[in-house]
């Protein structure tokens, strides 16, 4: 059986101090593969993507005041993630918040079982550390939104085959 398919609305959430929120998670049978990751997960049928965004937003770090603005890249990535393979199409929006504290009770049951920590970080922060950040052009991303705006055309990002790169909704 071949991965399972799927679209996913991820977000760039950005603070009045232009810090980017990003979840910390782990894949539940291997818990020592760890990364950072932006908000977003998995669309579900016949909704939108913006909907999906403003969605998962909410549900994975209690923001509810997002602003959704520009559609900066997409990506297409393959995956293991708790013992399934993925073959996703990411769309990654732009949003504005002034809400900095985070609520993670609104997570479904598996990524209250694969996520543990959410943090804003810096541009700087994000661009020095060694931790592992997906998508890998994050800070790039990040970096030329913040100098010159949002692209005219979303950029799509592109990079290695990745894996256990995302953590939010499984749909059957």
């Amino acid at each position: 059986m071949g991965p399972r398919r799927r679209r996913a609305a991820r977000v760039l959430l950005l603070d009045p101090q232009d810090r980017i929120l990003l979840l910390h998670g782990f894949d539940p049978q291997e818990p020592g593969r760890q990364w950072w990751f932006t908000p977003g997960g998995g669309v579900e049928d016949g909704e939108e993507l913006a909907d999906a965004a403003y969605r998962e937003i909410a549900e994975e770090t209690g923001i509810r005041d997002a602003r959704l603005g520009a559609l900066l890249a997409t990506r297409a990535t393959e995956f293991e993630f708790d013992g399934r393979m993925y073959a996703q199409d990411e769309w990654y929006y732009l949003a504005r918040t002034d809400t900095v504290e985070t609520d993670a009770s609104g997570q479904t049951e598996l990524e209250q079982r694969s996520t543990d920590e959410l943090r804003w970080w810096t541009l700087d922060e994000l661009t020095t550390t060694r931790e592992t950040i997906y998508p890998n052009a994050l800070a790039k991303l990040l970096g030329q939104v913040l100098r010159e705006g949002p692209p005219a055309r979303p950029v799509r990002l592109s990079g290695p085959r990745l894996w256990s790169t995302m953590v939010g909704r499984t749909h059957s």
